[in-house]
């Protein structure tokens, strides 16, 4: 009697055993897809603050390059077509010049191109040259992890007070 009271403690004990080693088991990969999914949702949470903070970059380009057209006109005209310039706020006011700058980790470049009309005088991307109209491109770009994202925006600007 007594070695079947000791066997059944024995085989209780080893079931036991592994119920706490399944019990441990999904614990650990409960704790660890819980830890995944914190680390993904933290990184989309970044990413879109980035997004957002590059769509008011983008945004604030296009206004300082009105503003640099709205000081002088001469200060695009003059400017070579397809470089990158870079805005930066002195003296008062916007300007452009070669030098890179960065805003944070991001960094914002203008490139200007010539405009064109076709034969009803609507802007096209051929056709009879319009000195009095640039196409703009801005550019925001970051790093974001190992890859470099970037977000544009093209308008066209037109020299108004001429």
């Amino acid at each position: 009697m007594e070695f079947n009271s000791k066997l059944k403690i024995s085989k209780q004990r080893g079931s036991m055993m592994v119920e706490i080693l399944v019990v441990a088991a999904i614990l650990v990969a409960t704790t660890i897809v819980a830890l995944e999914v914190a680390h993904k949702s933290i990184y989309v949470a970044r990413q879109s603050l980035h997004q957002s903070q590059a769509a008011f970059l983008l945004e604030e380009g296009v206004e300082a390059t009105r503003i640099v057209r709205d000081n002088a006109w001469s200060q695009i005209s003059g400017l070579s077509l397809s470089t990158n310039y870079y805005l930066s706020f002195s003296g008062g006011t916007w300007v452009l010049s070669v030098t890179p700058s960065t805003i944070g980790i991001f960094t914002r470049t203008v490139v200007f191109s010539s405009a064109y009309r076709d034969g009803s005088q609507n802007l096209a991307s051929s056709g009879t040259l319009d000195a009095q109209t640039k196409l703009i491109t801005v550019t925001v770009s970051w790093l974001e992890g190992t890859q470099v994202l970037s977000k544009n925006l093209k308008f066209y600007i037109t020299d108004l007070f001429s």
